[in-house]
């Protein structure tokens, strides 16, 4: 194992999880729904508790491993998350309550992201958090930018998609669209952009403000 590799799994072990988070991992597991890594989830809680959300949009909300992490961070913050499947968003409701979120801050919306998204409101968000179908990345986040307000900022999870963006011998679909939203956001003056290679990737976009 390289170094860079025993940073990675180091920085993923040494993050606590509470209860809560435990079990929801391993649920993610048993369902076979890939979760962010502790290190990733830790991250996210960081970001939501130095901007201060009180408006979070989750795209993807599989069953609340990033929702707890981003509840970690900004414990009085509504989560409205999205999600095509109404058993995992149960599963996901149960975990937030039993971490004793309270239950008017957890909006869930079961359907397609794609369909749900146009019906919100431009700038009313100050986090949002892409982590659902990857071929959709640049639209969802297109959509995210949209959502989040000025100063506000969007969270990529998985942006170099198990370590595959970095190789230049990957092309599929996949890869292309990480490859292509990690350029044109570091190129774009709308956005201070910051890739992490923390878990499989952190994309951080944080809206220039007016």
């Amino acid at each position: 194992m390289s170094d860079i590799e025993l940073s990675w799994k180091y920085a993923d072990e040494i993050v606590a999880e509470h209860e809560q988070l435990v079990l929801a991992r391993q649920h993610s597991l048993e369902q076979g729904v890939e979760a962010v890594s502790p290190g990733t989830g830790a991250q996210l809680a960081v970001v939501a508790a130095a901007t201060r959300a009180s408006t979070i949009v989750e795209i993807g909300t599989g069953l609340g491993v990033s929702g707890l992490w981003l509840f970690h961070g900004a414990p009085e913050a509504t989560l409205t998350s999205i999600d095509v499947e109404p058993d995992y968003q149960q599963s996901a409701r149960r975990s937030f309550l039993d971490a004793g979120v309270s239950p008017g801050r957890i909006r869930l919306i079961t359907g397609r992201a794609a369909d749900m998204l146009p019906r919100m409101n431009d700038e009313s968000y100050d986090l949002v958090l892409v982590d659902a179908d990857p071929q959709s990345v640049i639209e969802y986040v297109e959509h995210g930018l949209r959502l989040a307000r000025p100063g506000g900022t969007v969270l990529v999870p998985h942006a170099l998609w198990r370590g595959r963006v970095a190789d230049p011998a990957k092309r599929d679909a996949t890869v292309t669209g990480f490859r292509t939203l990690v350029r044109e956001t570091s190129l774009s003056p709308a956005v201070v952009s910051a890739l992490s290679p923390v878990g499989d990737g952190l994309l951080q976009l944080t809206r220039v403000g007016r």
